[in-house]
């Protein structure tokens, strides 16, 4: 249950401590949703009106990057980049936490100069991972909202979401270690790719599942309130996107701590010994 469940219990444990990490992410994140196409693409699901979908609204609901305008396309440079920083900051903080037992960011310009390229290159990757699923699942769900209205229809509408869904979440397990191993050992990128691989085989199932119920979840939170007027979908995105992203990040620290054997300071508190 540590790594199903691991991630969420630290972050209630230290609400307050990890959110700020996660405020201007879920900002940035939040104003690159294109909230019209969810909208569209939900009304359509439910009201039966899936055989009037477009490729392009299809795109648009799924993905996060916005290109339909320079502003927008701006915002989601804005949004990497700002993601990329408080993504690094958050990482040294929990892995000295859970390292020393101490919530503090001392040594924090020494560690930010190193970590901050490789978790740069992982959001890249990651992001346009994404990109190619969004991709890729819109255009096979335009294909099948090309199909007769049946419930078949809407039953394969979902397996195609589920199936890449699964799909691209066992790709991001492949290298999902390798930030807080090459945080934590300081080994050369192959070493660290290499040996967090490993780390990841006996627990890749667990953290399917973890995965897979925040973004089931998550899904259905969206999905429900695309429905709810503007004003309060986006409040419910904003506060989804800064859970989500503590969740994955977070998630990367209490998973390797376990894996590879570490003892967790923020739990033992053995250090209070020594200051007495």
């Amino acid at each position: 249950m540590g790594v199903i469940f691991g991630n969420w219990k630290y972050i209630f444990k230290n609400l307050w401590s990890v959110l700020p990490f996660a405020a201007l992410p879920a900002v940035c994140l939040a104003v690159t949703l294109d909230y019209d196409a969810i909208h569209t693409v939900t009304h359509a699901f439910f009201t039966g009106g899936l055989h009037d979908m477009e490729f392009f609204y299809l795109f648009r609901a799924f993905s996060i990057v916005r290109v339909d305008h320079v502003w927008s396309a701006l915002i989601s440079v804005l949004a990497l980049l700002v993601s990329s920083v408080c993504f690094t900051l958050m990482l040294i903080f929990v892995e000295k936490h859970m390292r020393i037992g101490k919530r503090t960011l001392s040594g924090l310009k020494r560690q930010f100069t190193w970590l901050i390229l490789p978790v740069f290159c992982m959001a890249i990757f990651y992001l346009a991972l994404y990109e190619v699923f969004a991709v890729i699942v819109s255009a096979l769900l335009y294909v099948v909202c090309r199909l007769p209205s049946t419930a078949f229809l809407y039953i394969l509408f979902l397996a195609v979401i589920a199936m890449f869904a699964f799909l691209l979440l066992y790709v991001v397990t492949l290298l999902y270690l390798f930030l807080p191993c090459k945080q934590v050992t300081g080994f050369k990128t192959y070493d660290a790719f290499f040996y967090s691989y490993r780390l990841m085989t006996g627990v890749r199932g667990k953290l399917l599942l973890s995965f897979g119920i925040s973004i089931t979840g998550s899904f259905v939170i969206l999905s429900a309130a695309s429905l709810l007027p503007l004003s309060v979908f986006i409040i419910i995105v904003l506060i989804l996107c800064a859970f989500l992203f503590m969740s994955f990040g977070v998630r990367m620290e209490t998973v390797y701590f376990r894996t590879d054997k570490l003892d967790r300071e923020d739990q033992l508190k053995s250090y209070r010994e020594f200051s007495l």
